[in-house]
């Protein structure tokens, strides 16, 4: 390595013409054995110097990190060290990442003492044309701000969402929110006998239905 060579020989001829007629820079020699003497430096952390850094990286990340992913930014952040002496670290002072929290949501409740719909679909998945049977579900989705809930109706024939509402909470609002989108936009015809399943094999014909 050219620098490693210059540094050697630094005694028998002058660093600037070495480095002239080796075609390197003298900042960049300087610049190298910097680098090298704060890498030492770093390497030779003692536990007292690391744990400061270990805490430094579990703060700023909230406490998610495990050893693992902090061994892996204190390399990037150029301090060399070992798995090990991270794991150990940690673990003698109580450093934890902390538990993903478990959180269940429920889109449907069978026990309650609601009426049902007779189920006239049953499991007949197969339509010949729009507006013969349209099915609804309820799902969430995690944002930043919290869950948001959303309610769906889809035409069997042609797979396509024809209604849908978001909102907070999951009420029955919802529910007939989208239902209600998919029969203004797509204002079927009363008398075909359109059926709705959603949740619950809940069914309703078209004719319980608002006129468009």
């Amino acid at each position: 390595m050219k620098y490693a060579f210059i540094y050697r020989n630094k005694r028998v001829w002058p660093i600037r013409v070495q480095c002239r007629v080796l075609r390197v820079s003298v900042a960049g020699y300087h610049e190298h054995f910097v680098r090298r003497r704060d890498m030492v430096q770093r390497r030779h952390l003692s536990a007292e110097a690391l744990l400061v850094h270990i805490r430094a990286v579990f703060e700023e990340n909230r406490g998610a990190y495990g050893w693992p992913r902090i061994w892996r930014e204190l390399r990037a952040q150029g301090i060399r060290v070992g798995k090990l002496r991270v794991q150990r670290l940690m673990q003698g002072n109580g450093i934890r990442a902390r538990g993903k929290r478990r959180f269940r949501i429920t889109t449907t409740d069978s026990r309650h003492s609601l009426p049902t719909a007779p189920n006239l679909l049953d499991r007949n998945f197969t339509a010949t044309a729009p507006n013969q049977v349209w099915v609804g579900d309820v799902t969430y989705i995690a944002t930043d701000e919290g869950w948001l809930f959303l309610a769906v109706v889809m035409d069997l024939f042609s797979r396509r969402i024809v209604g849908w509402s978001l909102r907070e909470q999951i009420t029955s609002e919802i529910v007939i929110d989208a239902l209600r989108m998919a029969w203004f936009l797509r204002c079927p015809d009363r008398e075909a006998g359109l059926i709705f399943t959603a949740t619950e094999a809940a069914s309703m014909p078209a004719t319980s239905s608002p006129s468009c």
